[in-house]
């Protein structure tokens, strides 16, 4: 796998691609108005987009109906010399429609423990935790 970054303003505006040819604007959260997002909120858009994928995938394989899914992925930083790397993420699934509860946390499980490769690139040294609310109702 392989991505490419290239430079388009004089400060810390970047376009990146990879094998899609899909751009993905990268800035620094300093310069207002950013014109991209952060490496960081890149990091916890990839956790998210990864379990995401798994999660419909496993569901659609068990013939469930998801008619909304929804996430927010919040991470909490540590200072470690003059970085703010990650020390923790939450993961909160929000899915709706006719979904067995059993199934939807079965599902969750197996994205986070076993599927979603950035999850587990990064479970080393983040320690990565997941809710689930179904149709408005926390199950995990």
């Amino acid at each position: 796998m392989k991505v490419s970054l290239n430079r388009i303003n004089d400060n810390y505006l970047f376009e990146a691609k990879g094998a899609s040819g899909v751009p993905v604007f990268i800035d620094n959260k300093a310069d207002e108005p950013s014109k991209g997002t952060s490496p960081m909120e890149l990091l916890l858009m990839g956790v998210g987009g990864c379990s995401a994928i798994d999660v419909v995938m496993i569901l659609k394989k068990q013939r469930q109906e998801i008619t909304s899914y929804k996430m927010e992925v919040e991470g909490e930083r540590k200072e470690v010399r003059d970085a703010k790397p990650f020390e923790a993420i939450h993961v909160t699934l929000y899915l709706e429609g006719k979904i067995d509860e059993a199934k939807a946390i079965r599902a969750a499980e197996l994205s986070f423990e076993k599927y979603c490769s950035v999850s587990i690139t990064l479970e080393a040294s983040v320690k990565i935790t997941y809710s689930i609310v179904l149709n408005g109702k926390a199950i995990k």
